[in-house]
Formats: structure tokens, C-alpha cells, sequence
């Protein structure tokens, strides 16, 4: 059995070699064999934070825009892409973005459709 690193992101054994990268199936994350040999210490990414599609922090209180059309479940409405959503509160859950949109009302959005203004 070969001595294969442990996930520097999720530390499971699971981890395969591909060509020149260490793949983990587990959290489809992938290193270089020059990363996994390196003593430096991983900071890891605080979970808590609702982070937008581009990875900035969001926080109660921003402005948001929404990145491409959303269906609204359960009705014929449509949230166009580029539609500014202000003043958004971030709750626990799938769907961490609560706000009301103008002609829609209230909705609840994930961070991984709006990005900050």
C-alpha cells in the first residue's frame, strides 16, 4: 500500500494520485505533491461566513446583485440576472440570504447566485 498524504482540507484518507495532483474524493479538493511535503501550517476557512460567488465576505445590511435568472418555485416569476437586492439578512440554512426584491417580495436566496455590489 503506497503512503499517500492525508486532505490538507478536510483530513480523510481517501486521497488518490492523479498524474502530478493529489485528488481527494471525499471534498473534491486537489494539491500539487510540492504543497503536500510543505510544513506550513493550513489556515483553515471559517465555515460560519456566507460568502458570495466570488468568495467576498458577505454580511447583514449589504447590497447584493444576482448573477443569472432564478425561477421563483411555485409561480411563473423570474429574477432576472443583474436584479440589485439591498439591505440583505443572512440566516442559517440551504437558502442563507433573506431579503425582499421589488415586484417579487420576500425570498430567501443562496449566496452562490448573488455576488456583492
Amino acid at each position: 500500500m503506497t503512503d499517500l498524504p492525508k486532505c490538507p482540507k478536510c483530513n480523510e484518507d481517501y486521497t488518490y494520485q492523479d498524474r502530478e495532483l493529489f485528488v481527494c474524493p471525499s471534498c473534491a479538493h486537489e494539491w500539487s505533491a510540492s504543497e503536500s511535503t510543505t510544513n506550513e501550517p493550513q489556515v483553515p476557512i471559517d465555515d460560519t461566513q456566507v460568502r458570495d460567488s466570488n468568495g467576498n465576505i458577505l454580511q447583514s445590511g449589504d447590497t447584493v446583485v444576482v448573477i443569472k435568472d432564478l425561477k421563483v418555485k411555485g409561480t411563473s416569476l423570474v429574477v432576472k440576472g443583474g436584479t440589485k437586492v439591498k439591505n440583505i439578512r443572512l440566516v442559517d440554512g440551504d437558502h442563507d440570504i433573506d431579503c425582499k426584491i421589488k415586484g417579487i417580495g420576500d425570498m430567501q436566496l443562496k449566496s452562490e447566485f448573488v455576488k456583492k455590489a
